[in-house]
């Protein structure tokens, strides 16, 4: 899907997602020391707008402009400021050694593409930054519920832990999260990696 397609999916209800964070993204980044992070693939900016709220400085990136315009409206309801940019990450490259948090979720592009994503994600991490990735697993087509059905933009822990030859993982494992009115919980992967601070 491309920006033009997201913006529609955007316009047609009033959230898309949730206005609270992601539980794999509370649960991993609550006890963090804020700084300054960047959420890419933000969305509505429901975990930026949590990340501010918390202290930090977040950088929200999206290329639906009419998710951001709702970010907008919702981190001023908040009382946050959350810097928003239009941008396709397939261009966007986020400036280097700067983040103490960088924040992928539930951003499923194809492998190529996303080793991209993923390579200047690992890149923007300043020393001792912790990157937070989290999206649909594979595995989900066949034993969980809901996300795509293509298995060209599904995940696995090894997958995107391949993907990572610069910062030291700390965790990746396939998460379970329970879907409101499902008979069975949705499969993620999640991936936790930190740059050394040294």
């Amino acid at each position: 899907m491309d920006a033009s397609d997201w913006d529609r999916r955007y316009a047609a209800t009033e959230l898309l997602w949730s206005a609270e964070p992601n539980r794999f993204v509370d649960a991993e980044l609550a006890n963090l020391p804020p700084g300054p992070a960047v959420d890419l693939a933000a969305g509505e900016g429901r975990n930026a707008i949590w990340l501010a709220s918390r202290g930090w400085q977040v950088s929200a990136v999206d290329f639906s402009a009419v998710a951001i315009a709702k970010g907008r409206t919702l981190a001023e309801a908040a009382g946050v400021e959350v810097e928003w940019v239009i941008a396709d990450l397939l261009d966007h490259v986020p400036e280097p050694d700067r983040f103490d948090l960088v924040l992928v979720a539930y951003l499923q592009l194809p492998s190529e593409q996303l080793g991209t994503v993923l390579d200047r994600a690992a890149r923007a991490l300043a020393p001792g930054g912790v990157l937070l990735v989290v999206g649909h697993d594979v595995e989900n087509l066949r034993h969980g519920v809901g996300g795509p059905q293509d298995p060209a933009v599904l995940y696995s822990p090894e997958g995107i832990t391949a993907r990572l030859p610069g910062p030291s993982v700390d965790r990746a494992e396939r998460v379970r999260r329970p879907v409101v009115d499902a008979d069975r919980a949705a499969i993620d992967i999640l991936v936790r990696a930190h740059r050394s601070a040294g």
